[in-house]
């Protein structure tokens, strides 16, 4: 008797195991393959093809870090993306930073109707840089977009935003600035998380 109850015991309990542990393993499934078919893989064959000499039409054929010395030392162009990169980075990260906290903490009161607010400040976060986004802004800042047909009013001359290297830096900077929302709702979860007693005190 006590040995048929000692292995129903152990059979519910490893049931009830299997019942806890199977539902994560299905609820990771999808993102594991995302993450081996979308990052981990291309990843790797990056880090491979840039050891490569390689085209579309030929196989690729190892050169080993040949491209690199070659990126380093003959290339002027990489010189140049690095400046854009670093001044798209001094623009971008702070104002995205500042601008966020500023709107996390006026919609961290109690106003009427600010979870619509919370909710239309989030969205451009959601759309990221797809093929309608890039149209808008085309439309925007475009030579005969919106922007300059505004500037036209006053009579002043169209801005080439997108095509001047220095105006291009600033329109992609406010582009970035447009989609706070994620950073927005990190800073408003860390402020509503601060007690009331604190504010008071």
């Amino acid at each position: 008797m006590k040995e048929s109850e000692g292995v129903e015991t152990v059979y519910s309990t490893r049931k009830m195991k299997k019942k806890k542990i199977s539902p994560a393993y299905y609820f990771l499934i999808p993102w594991v393959i995302g993450f081996l078919i979308f990052k981990l893989y291309p990843a790797i064959m990056t880090v491979y093809y840039s050891l490569t000499n390689y085209n579309i039409a030929k196989s690729p054929n190892f050169i080993g870090f040949d491209n690199y010395k070659e990126l380093f030392t003959n290339d002027p162009v990489f010189i140049q993306s690095l400046v854009a990169t670093f001044k798209y980075v001094i623009i971008t990260v702070p104002l995205a930073l500042i601008f966020g906290l500023f709107i996390a903490y006026i919609l961290n009161f109690k106003l009427k109707g600010v979870k619509i607010f919370r909710t239309a400040y989030y969205i451009p976060s959601i759309l990221g840089a797809n093929v309608a986004i890039a149209v808008l802004w085309r439309a925007l800042f475009g030579n005969e977009g919106l922007v300059n047909s505004f500037l036209a009013i006053f009579n002043i001359a169209a801005v080439p935003w997108l095509t001047d290297p220095n105006t291009a830096i600033i329109t992609l900077s406010i582009l970035r600035l447009w989609q706070f929302g994620s950073m927005m709702v990190i800073f408003l979860a860390a402020l509503q998380a601060v007690s009331p007693s604190l504010y008071e005190a």
